[in-house]
């Protein structure tokens, strides 16, 4: 009922138009009949303009037709099908020779410039008044290309649809030269209105070749059924193929079509293959039918063409179309025949419910599942793309343009803000992010420039609670957004680097490290980005030192390189193909967490022997305050002030100083560091490794001297560096909105 109240309105909107038909012809001359060249170049697009032709052919009055065929029509490996057109009897004005051979992509292109050397001597001698052209092939738009620059007009038939190949992008550039455009569904008329073209040059007409489907009753199908497949099949127990090459991906089409055949000859059913279209791949695609003896096989009937009124008759008594054409996914719809739409070459077509999609036809057996499931069912008939009178709506049309209307086409852009000029000051701008840093001790906030210079740097202690962390927070983020107006800086966004495990898509803190307390399940994006009106990103600290050495440090540029932290905790980050690595649950690269021994101290993840428990910093100074209690840290030139909490730097400075206990300790450290970073070697095999933090320099010797006796010998080359940057999580914090939003126009 909604399909045909929606076809009714259709004929209200026509009775308005016969009114200004009428007008027009007044306008134009009684006696000027409107002179339409109909160009055609596949078996295809013939389908879809000859009820068009035939229409413009029973009203002589009105039309003067010329004929243009090129393409595959005219080559004898895709059937000769121009036969077909006269058959049909219409007089072909002009044949155009424009396919160069190959069948590949650099054939596509050279076709295109074929075509357009030889269509401008046409188009001047043919002088048409407007040029209708279908569809999204390569032949359609140098017809359109060529019309459009000899100021001819254009109407598009089918414009507005989606599929998902190159064959979109086609379709779309064809629209953007038309004036004019017939489409067949509700969505495509949508489209073409979101494209900014004028919703009174477009026609929403269904699809012409339902116009011959709904009206097409042959009582003797079964003669048309033997003469293709033979004389033991029945109606409903045969399969028609039908797969062309995706232009975009022509190795996986390849493979896809090979499972498909495999398929059909395990499933045992007389089938009718049609060779593909002239797409780049299609060669390759008749070689595998070769290779596997189709055009011979006694269950196969391989065929270059059949002509559309038979065609029509074989699939609406097929027990299942399988493929990838569109004729499956639209045409075949008006007989509830079974389809299977194979891959992604129709992926975005409006279907009815007899279409099932094998969107990863990746392996023969979901194939034949999906054969299993949809041979020989019958589907409720759809009526989608038409309802059998597009053409005389079509025709309608044609006689409601004015010619004397201006040719240039106007775009119905929706309304925008005006321009602004910009000043000197908006020039001299520095593109800028704000970088937050939320440490176990500290909480910084930084602008930090485009080229990773720190502009500013604002420092205040971590609260103790979750609501004067988030209130501190927002204030040091407010003023230095204050602050970074005077200092001319632009502020793109902000970056959150933190401790503990955070899921960088929603920006929420998981749960935080025992460092910073009531920090678990926090929702860090939403205040701030309520607040300052800036896009929020946020990250765990390791994965923030690895996007800072990433873009301004010794990671610039690499593919696959690993950054350790050593400073309070020890942290890390991936990067794996120039893409930092999250892990499933947002628990990649926790470094520290690394068993290096099966009874080592214990960590404060729960577990013991991780690098963290021997070469974090909280684990040197755990072992500094015993030899202090032992009275064993302190050597000669060496003190600790009595208000002054004993560390890490302690225990550094007594082994620099020839304390061979703090020696031994930060001997064990190093190996336990240099252990992990062998695991690491020996599981990602990055290029590089970079430490990083305060502890780095103390332990990079160390940890190469236990590469060296520990690793295997394909990664010992593998080089080990000590970062030059300052301030690896704040800019890391500011790599993540300096690396997205600045691929937005401001």
């Amino acid at each position: 009922l909604h399909v045909f109240l929606f076809w009714q309105f259709q004929e209200l909107y026509f009775k308005n138009l016969s009114k200004r038909n009428k007008q027009i012809m007044e306008k134009n001359g009684n006696n000027r009949k409107l002179r339409v060249c109909v160009a055609t170049c596949n078996r295809a697009d013939y389908s879809k303009l000859a009820p068009i032709m035939f229409g413009i052919k029973t009203e002589p009055e009105f039309f003067e037709l010329d004929v243009v065929v090129l393409g595959s029509h005219l080559i004898d490996d895709y059937g000769n099908t121009y036969r077909m057109i006269e058959q049909d009897d219409f007089d072909i004005n002009t044949r155009l020779h424009t396919i160069v051979r190959g069948e590949d992509e650099a054939a596509m292109v050279e076709s295109v410039g074929l075509a357009l050397v030889k269509l401008p001597d046409v188009l001047n001698r043919l002088k048409p008044d407007i040029m209708i052209v279908h569809g999204d092939r390569f032949d359609a738009l140098a017809l359109a290309t060529s019309a459009a620059l000899m100021n001819i007009r254009i109407l598009h038939i089918e414009g507005g649809e989606v599929s998902g190949t190159i064959d979109d992008s086609i379709r779309h550039a064809i629209t953007k030269l038309a004036h004019y455009h017939v489409c067949c569904t509700r969505s495509a008329e949508q489209h073409l209105i979101s494209m900014c073209e004028d919703h009174d040059r477009i026609l929403l007409a269904g699809c012409p070749s339902y116009d011959k489907l709904l009206s097409a009753k042959n009582k003797d199908y079964m003669s048309i059924i033997r003469m293709w497949l033979g004389d033991d099949v029945k109606s409903k127990d045969y399969i028609v193929a039908l797969q062309h090459p995706v232009t975009t991906d022509i190795k996986h089409s390849i493979k896809m079509f090979e499972l498909t055949l495999d398929a059909l000859i395990s499933f045992n059913k007389r089938t009718l293959v049609l060779f593909p279209n002239i797409d780049a791949g299609s060669k390759e695609m008749v070689r595998v039918m070769r290779k596997k003896g189709i055009e011979h096989h006694p269950n196969f009937r391989a065929v270059k063409h059949v002509p559309f009124d038979q065609f029509i008759q074989l699939v609406a008594h097929a027990g299942c179309m399988i493929g990838n054409s569109s004729c499956g996914v639209r045409e075949v719809g008006a007989f509830g025949t079974p389809v299977i739409n194979l891959g992604t070459r129709q992926i975005g077509r409006e279907t009815g419910e007899n279409v099932l999609h094998v969107r990863d036809a990746d392996t023969q057996d979901k194939i034949l599942q999906a054969l299993h499931l949809q041979f020989g069912k019958q589907y409720p008939c759809s009526k989608i793309y038409g309802d059998g009178n597009a053409v005389p709506r079509i025709l309608k049309f044609l006689k409601s343009i004015d010619l004397q209307e201006p040719l240039q086409k106007k775009f119905c852009f929706p309304p925008v803000k005006e321009n602004i000029s910009q000043d000197i000051d908006h020039i001299l701008e520095t593109l800028s992010a704000l970088a937050v840093d939320l440490g176990g001790t500290n909480l910084r906030v930084a602008i930090v420039s485009m080229k990773g210079e720190i502009v500013k740097k604002y420092t205040q202690f971590n609260p103790k609670t979750y609501e004067e962390r988030i209130n501190l927070i927002l204030q040091m983020c407010v003023e230095a957004a204050a602050e970074a107006v005077k200092l001319n800086c632009r502020i793109l966004g902000v970056g959150i680097s933190t401790g503990g495990r955070v899921n960088p898509r929603e920006g929420i803190v998981l749960h935080s490290t025992k460092l910073i307390q009531e920090w678990n399940s926090v929702d860090l994006r939403t205040p701030l980005s309520d607040t300052l009106h800036l896009p929020v990103w946020v990250d765990n600290d390791g994965n923030c030192a690895a996007l800072a050495e990433r873009k301004f440090g010794q990671g610039k540029g690499l593919e696959n390189f690993v950054t350790l932290i050593t400073g309070t905790g020890i942290g890390g980050g991936i990067i794996h193909q120039h893409e930092l690595i999250h892990g499933s649950s947002f628990c990649a690269a926790e470094l520290g967490h690394l068993v290096v021994s099966l009874d080592g101290p214990d960590c404060s993840c729960g577990s013991h022997g991780c690098i963290e428990a021997y070469a974090s910093g909280m684990a040197l100074q755990r072992e500094a305050k015993k030899l202090h209690d032992e009275d064993l840290l302190l050597v000669e030139g060496m003190s600790v002030p009595k208000d002054e909490a004993v560390g890490a730097l302690h225990l550094i400075q007594a082994a620099k100083l020839g304390n061979a206990k703090a020696q031994s300790i930060l001997r064990t450290a190093g190996t336990a560091l240099g252990l992990g970073v062998v695991n690491i070697l020996h599981t990602m095999n990055p290029s590089l490794v970079i430490l990083s933090g305060v502890l780095a320099s103390h332990y990079i010797h160390i940890v190469k001297d236990i590469i060296r006796q520990q690793a295997l010998s394909s990664v010992q080359d593998v080089d080990v560096v000590v970062s030059d940057l300052v301030d690896p999580a704040l800019l890391g914090a500011a790599s993540m909105v300096l690396d997205y939003t600045t691929r937005r126009i401001y």
